[in-house]
This record gives C-alpha cells, sequence and structure tokens, in this order.
C-alpha cells in the first residue's frame, strides 16, 4: 500500500483526488501523523510540498527518507518532498529572488522510467535544490532549475522540484510512479 505524507501543500487535495480517481491504494496521513514504527507496512511512499517551514516535520520526512533507503523501496519527494531528500542525502537549497509558479518545459537528461523528452509541468516554489550529493543524479532540468527532477542512485527513489499532480505530463509521470 502507497503513504502519502500530507506536509501542508495547498496542492495534496489533487494529488489524493488523482489517486482516487484511478483507484490506487493509498492511505495518508499528515507528517506529525506518521507512525515511524509503521513504515515498513508501506510499499512505497510519496511526500507532499508543503506552505510553511516546520522543524518537526523536516526531521519526520528525513526519518521516512532515511527509512525508505534502507529498505530498498519507492519513494517520491514532491517539491519540498524532493528538497528534504536532497538536504536529508548532503544537498543544498538556494533561495530564489521570488516564487516561480505556473506551467515549465523541463527536459529530461538522463534515462529513468518516469519520463522522457521534454514534459510540461507546474510548478510552485520559492526555494530550490543548488547542490545534490554525488549519491544523486540529474533526472531533469529547466531554464528555471538545474534539478527538476533527482533520482536517489540507482534505486526508484525520485524527487520531483515540481508538482505532477498539477499538470497532464506530471500525471502520467505519477501513474509510472505508482507502477514501480
Amino acid at each position: 500500500m502507497l503513504l502519502v505524507v500530507d506536509n501542508g501543500s495547498v496542492y495534496t487535495k489533487s494529488l489524493l483526488n488523482f489517486l482516487l480517481e484511478k483507484k490506487i491504494e493509498f492511505i495518508s496521513h499528515t507528517f506529525d501523523k506518521v507512525i515511524l514504527s509503521d513504515l515498513h507496512k508501506y510499499s512505497s511512499i510519496i511526500l507532499s510540498g508543503r506552505q510553511k517551514n516546520d522543524p518537526l516535520m523536516n526531521v519526520i520526512n528525513s526519518k521516512i527518507i532515511k527509512h525508505i533507503i534502507s529498505e530498498k523501496k519507492p519513494l517520491l519527494g514532491i517539491c519540498y518532498g524532493a528538497e528534504i531528500l536532497a538536504l536529508t542525502i548532503g544537498g543544498t537549497l538556494m533561495r530564489m529572488q521570488k516564487t516561480h509558479t505556473g506551467t515549465q518545459e523541463i527536459e529530461i537528461v538522463k534515462t529513468n522510467p518516469l519520463c522522457s523528452g521534454k514534459i510540461t509541468v507546474f510548478e510552485s516554489h520559492l526555494y530550490m535544490i543548488s547542490k545534490i550529493d554525488s549519491l544523486f543524479e540529474q533526472i531533469a532540468k529547466s531554464n528555471v532549475c538545474k534539478f527538476e527532477i533527482i533520482q536517489y542512485h540507482d534505486s526508484t527513489i525520485f524527487g520531483t522540484q515540481f508538482h505532477p499532480e498539477m499538470s497532464d505530463d506530471g500525471k502520467l509521470l505519477l501513474e509510472k510512479f505508482i507502477a514501480i
């Protein structure tokens, strides 16, 4: 079963509605209701975006990421979820000059199971991943963000700087992630 960790993004409802439409079996908990000792029960995890910074949210999401890496299970970090993924494994973030919101074409630069070519996605973020650890690979880039999609090593652990739940191409990416 898929676990969706709700970190307070205004777009999480769209993600949950998409999963319901596709008849995907999932459970959703706000980050502060996730029981870390139960993580082994889930086959994969999606970490949503967020609206505001919360130190407890960061701690819990980092623990989830470390568990997923140790268990070698699929994970998709969306926006904040990708940022905390990068931070947990030695990456850095950079504050943008202004919030970047709207559609963006991104270029896939490495073969992966989620997408190929160029896709159009929806972004809404003030921070972006500025550096990734050597354990990550850059999967996609845009003229706004160097790390639109990252992948941990050669695993099924991905982060998207954008919100896939908000565009047709992004929803195809979500479907492929869920099928992994």
